[in-house]
């Protein structure tokens, strides 16, 4: 049941453009109401037992034991309802904020991403599932920030790099936990022995788990993005800091703590980097005037807060950081908000600029001052509880006398500055004396009661479960539990009487008030003291040095010398073999006899072609020479047996001749002068990487008897699969993903060739010094044969593909060979032209590739109808059995037919001017003519007319 909520979520994805087509901003009403749904649902599932884990599984990648697997319990009902009722809140106060005019689709389809990222970040229960979450959220919040103006592209690529980093970390730390635990499924994982019996495990994931949460919940010294993404627009920010992406890391901490709390070094890097966190964020938030900028500071200083309580890891501590975490997201989303009511109704955002606003929009300074209190940790509010807690978790830390110490004075220090921050919004937003507005402001007046309703409703909250904290007992002491690892107990209370936790608070007030009351000289003390050295410097120097670098390596690499491209891995795999020599130890002995009389003839036959190529000096030559070496290794092929492969080997060969032919057209007929060094250069490489390929081939070829994939394939492959064509059941059955893969190059391939030869005009075709007076210039007249037979030939062998890709499943053929035969087919019906521009194949070519891609990804995705990605469906139609790895094959047929037909019509086309011995274009558009008047005529008169026009002429 758990599941629906995310389907809910994911609907409501699809759902959000349509609605801002319909509805416009108003949509923000609309698509509030399934998240508040799907959160209902996530409540209903639990049966009101909160203590008891929901779980619900669906099959993702099963040979991976990876699987869409979601877990229920009372630390992801937490964070699952805060995205969930956060989002929901949000959406509906972006339905006043947002403008009449323009276009919210974009906006509204990312937010509901991002709350579908975050919903499956916090529910799943597989690393696997829990990376890909992670790094959507990364995604969705780049395209939020960045959609925000011409000022948001470089802070939004700052925070990609920051958090992509984190991703790289979280990657590391997860494929870590899997190789380690031997299962991708977090619940296994958190309580296997490995972290108790394993050190060195234990220490790389604390670090590696630390590194991704900081980058994502802007920890020293990965802070700096945070204010920096203030760009975006109030909404975004308000579900950034309260219940997405900051929250993220928040959750990562609290999820992995059951067996790294209490860990040396994971204590110190948390305890350490949030103590600095929290200090360096309430510094710079009393430096700040914009408003909304302040409050980004003030999230850098609470989530380091968090970070320490889950740092010290007792139950106390972890059980505070649960209440803090929904205290802030209910504080922090109100003043967020209310800040972009200010923003709207005065103009600015600036405290020097805002005067006197309380008696002109008095429920939104109640509200604010009611947000500012809770997170000031004023009483009655439910930051005043939370702080308290923390206080008292602190208090009771065992060890060093110092650790306590240093934990209440640190978070103490820091909860008096935020007392004073927090005064300094109320009191630079709404003191201050009447005064006309200032330039670029305007004259500010109390906003909608629909604008404002929603973040008075998080504010208003906040007090409420103040001062009846035990509502929350139920809702906390679960997620303490999952997050402690053992059984809390939770009795949360406004007042505990006279203890040390409520001294701590009090001197906290006291330090805060004369903060609040010297605010002037404070305020004169604190601007000219920033960080000396600039987090957002240090990530914009990064981000330059590693496109120096890849400048570097692209000078190095990128060239058109095809010597350079091929001479660097030839380099490489020399070195391979160099390395696999001298560190292998003895070879098994070669099984029986692995070679044959009539290998060491075609072994002859391919040797005297590589050497006639290497020898000759016209390209036309190489060609044909090196035809020869593929055609021989097509017989070799044949003689094993391999009959798909060798059909393919042949195909190839015929297609690529004719690709070829059409560029070397272009080109002189003779290869130029290399330098005598040059040629010593590309003979050493060549030496040596056949060398490498000779020794590899000698070493692993022939030393054992059949694999054990290999015998499976052979003894199963047929039961498996339904098809008897091993060949093609590999690729389009066991395989598939590989050849999705292969078809997404070949397609993005056929794509280069159409986008770099459209853009500029082609090299002249080389002039053919021919007698005007032969028959070879009359093209009409010379190419009568062909162009007879063709018409014979060439629909059979489009046919013929056609036949081969239907039984591919069960005997020689298949989507690629079959699109190779029908490409043989298009190919002999240009060859048969009388001129470039008759020749030319009005056939949609990238039309075809992109249809190819979508047929074979699409039959990727029905295979969820029984499984995970790729599954094969097999069915029986009027006793036909149908299978869905047939579709996949017609995706790999269009795909591949789709580029041959490119690089037929782009690499063919028609170039009047290139060529002096062509007929002009008007003799030649006569030809076309004739030529397409013959294709209507009836075979009959076919003879007849180019016999008339052969005496014409």
């Amino acid at each position: 049941m758990i599941l629906t909520s995310v389907v809910i979520s994911l609907v409501t994805c699809v759902l959000a453009p349509l609605l801002t087509r319909a509805a416009g901003r108003n949509a923000g009403w609309f698509l509030a109401i399934p998240l508040f749904a799907a959160a209902a649902v996530l409540v209903t599932a639990t049966g009101g037992d909160f203590t008891r884990p929901v779980e619900q599984r669906v099959a993702w990648m099963p040979t991976l034991d990876v699987s869409f697997a979601l877990r229920l319990d009372g630390l992801s009902l937490v964070f699952a309802l805060l995205v969930l009722v956060m989002g929901g809140l949000i959406l509906a106060y972006s339905a006043r904020y947002l403008g009449r005019d323009g276009k919210h689709g974009t906006f509204y389809l990312l937010m509901t991403a991002f709350a579908a990222s975050m919903l499956v970040l916090v529910m799943t229960d597989d690393l696997v599932v829990l990376f890909v979450a992670w790094e959507a959220t990364t995604l969705c919040s780049f395209f939020l920030i960045g959609r925000s103006g011409p000022g948001a592209r470089e802070p939004a690529i700052r925070t990609l790099l920051v958090t992509a980093a984190g991703g790289l970390l979280l990657l590391a730390a997860v494929a870590t936990m899997a190789i380690g635990t031997g299962t991708t499924q977090i619940s296994d994982v958190l309580t296997d022995s490995i972290w108790r019996d394993d050190p060195a495990f234990t220490a790389t994931v604390a670090v590696l788990l630390a590194g991704a949460a900081f980058t994502k919940s802007a920890q020293f010294p990965f802070q700096a993005w945070l204010p920096d993404s203030m760009v975006a627009i109030t909404p975004v920010s308000a579900y950034l800091h309260a219940a997405a992406m900051v929250k993220a890391g928040i959750y990562l901490l609290l999820r992995f703590s059951p067996p790294l709390a209490g860990e040396t070094l994971w204590t110190v890097l948390l305890v350490t980097s949030g103590l600095v966190t929290a200090l360096l964020g309430a510094a710079g938030a009393l430096r700040r005037f914009d408003l909304k900028e302040l409050l980004a500071y003030s999230t850098i200083s609470q989530l380091g807060l968090l970070v320490v309580m889950i740092g010290v890891g007792t139950e106390a501590s972890l059980k505070a950081a649960v209440i803090h975490t929904i205290a802030h997201a209910l504080f922090k989303s109100a003043l967020f908000m209310l800040i972009g009511v200010i923003d709207h109704q005065a103009g600015t955002r600036d405290m020097r600029e805002l005067k006197h606003l309380r008696t002109r929009m008095p429920v939104t300074f109640t509200a604010l001052v009611l947000g500012a209190a809770s997170m000031a940790g004023l009483p009655p509010l439910l930051g005043f509880v939370s702080k308290e807690g923390m206080f008292a978790a602190f208090l009771e830390v065992h060890g060093p006398v110092w650790f306590p110490v240093l934990l209440v004075a640190g978070t103490a220090t820091t909860s008096a500055l935020t007392l004073a921050y927090s005064a300094r919004i109320v009191l630079g937003a709404f003191a201050g004396k009447e005064e006309p507005a200032s330039a670029g402001t305007r004259e500010a007046h109390e906003a909608p009661a629909a604008f404002w309703a929603v973040p008075a409703l998080g504010a208003a909250s906040g007090l409420v479960l103040g001062v009846l904290p035990f509502l929350l007992d139920s809702l906390v002491a679960p997620a303490a539990t999952a997050t402690a690892g053992t059984p809390v107990d939770v009795h949360l209370a406004l007042w505990h009487g006279l203890n040390p936790e409520l001294a701590v608070s009090a001197v906290v007030i006291a330090v805060g008030t004369g903060l609040v009351l010297a605010r002037r000289p404070v305020e004169v003390f604190m601007l000219p003291r920033g960080i000396p050295v600039s987090g957002l410097a240090i990530v914009d120097r990064t981000r330059q040095g590693i496109i120096r670098l890849g400048a570097v390596v692209g000078n190095w690499t990128g060239s058109t010398s095809p010597s350079r491209h091929l001479g660097i891995p030839a380099v490489c795999l020399a070195i391979i073999a160099v390395a696999g020599i001298s560190t292998v130890g003895e070879l098994p002995s070669v099984v029986g006899n692995p070679s044959r009389p009539e290998d060491w003839l075609l072994l002859i036959l391919v040797a005297a072609g590589v050497a006639s190529a290497v020898y000759s000096h016209t390209r036309y030559t190489a060609i044909v020479v090196t035809g020869i070496i593929g055609f021989a290794m097509t017989l070799w092929y044949f003689i094993l047996g391999a009959a798909d492969v060798a059909l393919t080997q042949l195909l190839v060969e015929i297609l690529t001749v004719c690709v070829l032919v059409l560029v070397l057209r272009r080109l002189p007929n003779k290869f130029p002068r290399e330098s005598r060094k040059k040629r010593l250069g590309a003979g050493l490489v060549a030496v040596a990487a056949g060398t490498a390929t000779t020794i590899g081939v000698w070493a692993l070829t022939g030393r054992r008897e059949m694999s054990e994939a290999a015998e499976y394939f052979m003894t199963q492959g047929e039961e498996a699969t339904g098809g008897a064509n091993l060949v093609n059941t590999i690729l389009v059955d066991f395989r598939a993903l590989d050849t999705l893969g292969e078809v997404t190059v070949l397609g993005v391939a056929g794509i280069a060739i159409a986008a770099l030869l459209r853009s500029r005009a082609p090299s002249a075709i080389r002039s053919a010094k021919l007698d005007t007076g032969t028959p070879i210039y009359d093209s009409l007249e010379n190419s009568v044969f062909l162009r007879v037979t063709t018409r014979v030939l060439g629909p059979l062998i489009i046919v013929l593909s056609l036949y081969l890709l239907l039984r591919g499943h069960q005997e020689p053929g298949g989507g690629f060979i079959s699109a190779l035969v029908g490409g043989a087919g298009f190919a002999l019906l240009y060859l048969a032209a009388p001129s470039d521009a008759a020749a030319r194949i009005r056939w949609p070519y990238l039309g075809l590739i992109g249809a190819g891609f979508l047929v074979a990804a699409g039959t990727g995705f029905m295979g969820y109808l029984e499984g995970s990605f790729l599954t094969p469906l097999h069915t029986e139609v009027l006793g036909v059995k149908l299978t869905s790895p047939l579709l996949f094959d017609v995706g790999v047929y269009l795909g591949v037919l789709g580029v041959m037909l490119a690089a037929f019509n782009l690499l063919g086309r028609h170039d009047e001017h290139s060529d002096p011995t062509h007929p002009s274009h008007d003799a030649e558009d006569e030809e076309h003519d004739a030529f397409l008047a013959l294709d209507d005529m009836g075979d009959d008169r076919m003879d007849r007319t180019i016999e008339d026009e052969v005496t014409s002429r």
